[in-house]
């Protein structure tokens, strides 16, 4: 019996003892941090500061590379502090050797964000671009890139005089920059950087990536005997401004050239929109008008001036908004006549001359063959390629809403409607084989209709800013053959004045 009674003790003393003993492992959980990466856990650690300075301590070569004093865990590692009794804890080296080739590690830096902006694509939809991150080390970096943008739609030393407040009052004529920005709205915030992102810590590189959308090498070409600026930029799809941005040593379109010479051929494709507003006053020459008055005494092959026509000259002051270098709106302020143009007048024979053969052929097209279209010269965007694009005729801006549109010369409209892209427009096929069109007229401002006869200086409609169109203007255009169709092309308008 007392055997008994001793084992019974025994067996309560041992209950006791394991009693107590897990009480105090309850009473005294261990603290540790509990490491996720991607969401999942990766295990526990005993201190979170051991495990930074690990990886700070490992990462020697992307100090190197980008010149900072400090690495920084991966962006998606969380360290929760944790409460356990008896769950394993792994070591630092463990832990860091399960993440080190998932989740790329971080250095300290700048993430810049371009907000995108919304523009009608081709078809004419509206489309928001997409917003775009660019990582920096220092953001002087970003903002001297910026600049560098700038100067490149911009000449330096017209934009240092705006920069500086040095620009010159305009006593006759002239130009004064009001305003310029970007219109992307854009944030800088410091922030731990990926080091698989791409970090830019050249302004130049940088600045390359801004102006052309990629950091690789341009294409270049090697000048041969006879080539110019304008024939190399037409021949590869842009404008000589774009020339001029890719190649900044040479500062002039009228720059000579040289056999063998290497030039850059750039593409621009611009991640922001550098906006300027400039007030500018200029004289500017008013085209004479043409009329033509019939003599019913003299044959149909008589055709004498009676008037020689002079071109008038007026001072004109207008506000112009560019963006990246592009005039895109034109506002007409004031026009002062400086000299009052005078009307040519063509007297030409009515009278029938009797002929055993077919008659006379079409007119041979001669420079000055056309009248001018508006009732002002300002060329705000001329023809040309420009971003890789063909700008197929000559947007002639500043005349003001509702102003006139001249048939360039006599012909038959086989045009006279609405389309997202032209906006209300009208086409004139001409007695010369050329057919012209004028678009961006205002909503309801045609004045003639399909099979409509039209002289040289009628009224065809009224300027506006229909379709995709940034300013009020006409944008006119010379076609050899049926405009857009198969085997037309267009023509510099110009090299008919």
């Amino acid at each position: 019996m007392v055997r008994y009674k001793k084992i019974i003790l025994a067996v309560l003393l041992l209950s006791i003892f394991i009693t107590t003993g897990f009480s105090r492992v309850l009473q005294n959980p261990k603290t540790v941090y509990r490491v996720y990466l991607k969401g999942e856990s990766i295990g526990l650690i005993e201190s979170k500061v051991e495990l930074e300075n690990y990886i700070d301590k490992k990462q020697a070569e992307i100090k190197e590379k980008y010149g900072v004093e400090k690495v920084y865990a991966p962006t998606d590692l969380d360290i929760v502090k944790e409460y356990t009794y008896y769950d394993k804890v792994s070591t630092t080296k463990e832990i860091y050797n399960k993440m080190k080739d998932i989740s790329p590690f971080t250095i300290n830096g700048y993430v810049v964000t371009i907000n995108g902006l919304t523009k009608t694509d081709n078809n004419g939809n509206k489309v928001k671009e997409k917003n775009q991150k660019i990582y920096v080390i220092d953001k002087k970096v970003f903002t001297d890139a910026i600049e560098a943008t700038a100067k490149a739609f911009i000449p330096e030393s017209e934009y240092e005089a705006f920069a500086n407040d040095t620009q010159k009052e305009i006593e006759t004529t002239g130009k004064i920059i009001e305003k310029i920005y970007i219109e992307n709205k854009i944030t800088i915030k410091q922030d731990h950087i990926p080091v698989n992102k791409t970090i830019y810590m050249d302004k130049t590189i940088l600045g390359q990536y801004l102006l052309f959308g990629t950091t690789s090498p341009q294409k270049t070409y090697i000048v041969q005997e006879g080539d110019t600026i304008e024939d190399i930029s037409f021949n590869n799809k842009i404008s000589t401004e774009e020339f001029l941005i890719a190649n900044p040593d040479i500062t002039s379109t009228k720059t000579l050239l040289y056999k063998g010479q290497e030039v850059t051929i750039g593409i621009l494709k611009p991640q922001v929109n550098v906006v300027e507003w400039d007030y500018v006053v200029k004289d500017e020459e008013q085209k004479f008008t043409s009329r033509t008055e019939e003599d019913p005494s003299q044959y149909t092959n008589y055709s004498e001036v009676r008037q020689v026509g002079v071109n008038g000259m007026n001072r004109v002051t207008q506000k112009l908004e560019l963006i990246n270098g592009e005039n895109t709106s034109v506002v007409g302020i004031s026009t002062e006549v400086l000299k009052s143009p005078v009307e040519e007048i063509i007297v030409k024979g009515t009278k029938p001359i009797a002929y055993g053969g077919s008659g006379y052929g079409n007119l041979i097209v001669t420079k000055g063959i056309f009248g001018w279209p508006a009732t002002c010269s300002t060329i705000s965007s001329p023809f040309g390629y420009r971003w890789g694009s063909l700008h197929d005729g000559t947007d002639i801006a500043g005349c003001g809403y509702g102003s006139n549109i001249f048939a360039a010369e006599s012909g038959t409209v086989v045009q006279s409607s609405v389309k997202w892209d032209n906006g209300e427009y009208v086409t004139i096929q001409h007695d010369n084989g050329y057919f012209t069109m004028y678009a961006h007229m205002c909503s309801g401002c045609r004045k003639v209709q399909v099979g409509d006869r039209v002289t040289r200086g009628q009224v065809i409609g009224l300027m506006g800013q229909t379709g995709w169109a940034t300013g009020i203007h006409v944008h006119f255009s010379v076609w050899t053959g049926y405009p857009y169709r198969s085997g037309s092309i267009a023509v510099d308008p110009m090299q008919f004045y």
